[in-house]
């Protein structure tokens, strides 16, 4: 069984003991293909940290948080831009537009989003998106840029059945983490109208940790309870859950 986690920030654990055993306890959970979406320029140190120390397991992203967009977006991208002429980089991520914790953003947001889209349309990879509170922008933006080009994932998705319908549409998968097994989440329910081959595994580490570990530090290796929770929802082994999500995740990535 091979799992893939699309989406973790565990190069944020710098302590070099405490990340090896995290790596340890991936690769005891068979989760053995780390992505890492960048957040700002600080954190592009930290990924290629954690890529030189597992080269045939983690593979970096490049690009800024809408959280992170300020009044000098636009010198923080160019640097992130200029950080990815030396590196591999499988994908621009994590952008987008979230609306939770700062509304006066929107206009530097949806600049942001656009002009990294264009790095993944100029580079051919696929963009990883931040969508919070703000699906009717994220998809304005998606519409105007829309091309053979762009695809990608949906990061951490938790919306209806439309908004999933409506992303496939335009050439994303869903990224599928631990709020699919919180009891009332809804979103366990809007997957049984999905196809399996529209999905990724990720953890969003150390965020939204999964149960049986809600409310507690999320790590890599917990991916396995969220394919035990798609097992469940598509009647299905957990060895095809890893296959199926793996390959889709090779798909986009191309790695």
């Amino acid at each position: 069984m091979l799992l893939t986690d699309t989406h973790t920030h565990l190069y944020y654990e710098t302590d070099a003991e405490k990340q090896a055993l995290l790596m340890q306890r991936c690769f005891d959970a068979e989760v053995k293909r780390l992505f890492l979406p960048n957040v700002d320029f600080a954190s592009i140190t930290q990924i290629e940290n954690l890529v030189g120390k597992y080269p045939e397991n983690c593979f970096a992203m490049a690009g800024l948080h809408p959280c992170e967009v300020k009044e000098d977006y636009e010198l923080v991208l160019d640097q992130i831009c200029e950080s990815m002429v030396d590196r591999p980089v499988y994908a621009i991520g994590e952008i987008g537009i979230d609306l939770h914790w700062d509304k006066t953003t929107l206009e530097f947001q949806q600049q942001a989003f656009k002009e990294q889209i264009n790095w993944a349309k100029d580079l051919d990879l696929p963009i990883v998106i931040h969508c919070r509170e703000a699906f009717d922008e994220v998809f304005e933006v998606l519409e105007q840029e829309k091309s053979d080009l762009l695809r990608g994932i949906f990061h951490c998705f938790t919306g209806d059945l439309v908004q999933a319908n409506r992303a496939i549409d335009l050439g994303f998968y869903l990224g599928i983490g631990g709020v699919v097994t919180y009891k009332n989440s809804g979103l366990a329910e809007v997957l049984m109208d999905v196809p399996l081959n529209k999905l990724v595994l990720e953890t969003d580490s150390p965020y939204l940790a999964p149960v049986p570990y809600r409310g507690k530090t999320n790590e890599s290796s917990y991916l396995v309870f969220i394919a035990e929770k798609l097992s469940e929802i598509y009647n299905i082994s957990l060895d095809e859950v890893a296959a199926i999500t793996t390959a889709n995740s090779i798909d986009i990535f191309k790695i």
